[in-house]
């Protein structure tokens, strides 16, 4: 049997493709709809007033160019763990490495955030499992490893499992969220707070842009869930993008009405004096505070219950897929071999089991929601940078190939996606970024030192031996360029760059390295060669990866 036929029909061993549209696009809504919803609104509110809404419609922009790259991409080429793969394709190992670890850094961080705002939220009920600080204690660490031990033990299941347990958790994230808006709005919906403490844009367009990055992309993303999924998926030329685009799309609705909902149904009392503190004294539920101010006890019931199954939900999709990409890590040959392991089940599960003593260690330098959250916001976005630079340069390099779904004015939509990426990554500050771009640095070095070793051993994979090291030339000077105007701006910066100067010098570094990234594209038949390889480990793997 041929290594395609045996992945059509599910061989032992392989990556399974039994994964349909409707949970494809239950697993990127199911990543969406998290603990961002209970928290973004207030944290939107909080930075931008009334003109808040405009936070979430801006985001809901930038995340749905995003996601039409997103579905070109994973229609064209459907594999496993796609954001570790796709620049690749495009620009060489080390480019490919460097989007695989970004992205790996925030997927496998993103399970330990959802369980810490879980049981922040269910601390409420049951005390002792975080402290005045919202950190984990003893006892929160140990309910916390055991919800880390209940999502990896479903995802050990297989696909199927997940898949069916997303399913019924996604219906409970969406119901609880559209019911919140329709009551809220109907009891109590004073539309003057769209104008209050201090007018519609309190803090001008700073605030509007700084709320991004403190819930309401977090709130976002996770869109390319079904991306990542795209090895498993049954017929990804035709339900990836269907999948993407409609999960966005729900998602940013959703949003929008939470964040019109929330501010018209605050006390216009407690804007009298600014947006500070719009629903009283620190409250990790600020729906939940709303709701027993009203008196409605019991959508304070439901709104609780959903404070764990919402984040419990998008914590058993992200460690699917923090596994998946590092399957593709070592798959490429960017890591350990044995990561690319694949069980009787066609799950990689020595990834899967990496993924769940991580999200555990994840807890000690980082345990509460607070401490990681921003970090792991601008790790996603410098990930989603990569996608609109190797579509266009995939487009020079590789245009002959069937795409099922044609992004529409890619000369455009590419450069701009990629501009508001790293505009998302500069309103993080800089107080965040230099703490992620030592992180990134630790991935080459390791990924350096795993090099020399296994090049010593003549154990790297023939498509890893081409290290195109130029792709180095825009790469280093991207996120060097967004630092240095990051450390010198307006948000958490030395102010030095004037207001909206810095904006414009962020989208004029953007097209810059745009430029030069798709000039250092690969040639085309070395785009052949890897696209032909990516396509043998996708439609079955190696003999020696079956477990």
């Amino acid at each position: 049997m041929s290594k395609s036929a045996a992945a059509a029909n599910g061989a032992t061993g392989g990556l399974r493709r039994s994964v349909g549209l409707t949970s494809l696009m239950f697993i990127s809504l199911g990543s969406i709809i998290g603990s961002g919803w209970l928290l973004g609104a207030l944290t939107a509110a909080k930075s931008a007033g009334g003109a808040s809404i405009l936070s979430w419609l801006l985001a809901g922009v930038i995340v749905i160019l995003l996601a039409l790259v997103h579905a070109e991409l994973g229609s064209t080429y459907p594999v496993a763990g796609g954001t570790a793969r796709y620049p690749r394709l495009a620009f060489g190992s080390i480019a490919g490495f460097a989007a695989g670890w970004v992205g790996w850094i925030q997927a496998v961080a993103i399970a330990p955030i959802e369980v810490e705002a879980a049981l922040s939220y269910l601390d409420h009920i049951f005390h002792g499992l975080v402290d005045d600080g919202g950190n984990l204690t003893g006892i929160g660490f140990v309910f916390a490893s055991l919800l880390m031990i209940l999502f990896t033990g479903v995802n050990l299941l297989g696909v199927a499992w997940l898949a069916e347990t997303n399913r019924i958790t996604v219906l409970w994230k969406i119901a609880i969220p559209v019911l919140t808006v329709i009551v809220l709005i109907f009891v109590a919906f004073h539309g003057s707070n769209f104008t209050a403490g201090g007018g519609f844009a309190p803090y001008g367009a700073h605030g509007v842009f700084a709320a991004l990055p403190l819930g309401v992309v977090f709130a976002l993303q996770g869109f390319e869930q079904a991306a990542q999924m795209g090895g498993e998926a049954r017929n990804p030329q035709r339900d990836l993008p269907r999948a993407l685009i409609g999960a966005v799309a729900v998602g940013v609705v959703i949003y929008l009405a939470l964040e019109i909902a929330f501010v018209g149904a605050l006390d216009p009392a407690n804007l009298t004096g600014g947006w500070a503190n719009p629903i009283g004294e620190g409250d990790f539920g600020p729906y939940v505070t709303i709701a027993g101010a009203l008196g409605l006890t019991w959508l304070s019931i439901l709104l609780y219950v959903d404070a764990f199954i919402s984040p419990a939900g998008t914590g058993l999709v992200y460690v699917a897929t923090s596994a998946r990409l590092s399957y593709a890590l070592g798959q490429s040959g960017f890591a350990p071999k044995g990561l690319s392991k694949i069980s009787k089940r066609g799950i990689p599960w020595i990834s899967t089991v990496v993924a769940f003593v991580v999200g555990i260690i994840a807890f000690l330098p980082f345990p509460s929601w607070q401490s990681l959250v921003s970090l792991v916001t601008s790790a996603t976005v410098i990930m989603y940078g990569f996608a609109p630079l190797t579509l266009a340069a995939l487009r020079k390099a590789d245009p002959d190939r069937p795409r099922p779904y044609r992004m529409p004015a890619a000369g455009v939509i590419a450069p701009l996606s990629f501009i508001a990426a790293n505009e998302i990554i500069y309103w993080s500050g800089w107080t965040t970024l230099w703490k992620l771009y030592i992180a990134i640095l630790i991935g080459f070095v390791l990924f350096a030192v795993y090099r020399l070793v296994q090049t010593s051993r003549k154990g790297v994979p023939p498509g890893a031996q081409d290290l195109q090291l130029r792709s180095l030339a825009w790469i280093l000077p991207w996120l060097a360029g967004i630092g240095v105007i990051s450390a010198l701006g307006q948000y958490d910066g030395a102010e030095i760059i004037p207001e909206w100067v810095d904006l414009i010098l962020v989208a004029a570094w953007s097209l810059v390295i745009h430029f030069l990234a798709v000039r250092m594209v690969m040639p085309r038949d070395a785009v052949a060669r890897q696209v032909e390889v990516e396509a043998e480990d996708a439609a079955a793997e190696p003999p020696e990866l079956h477990a």
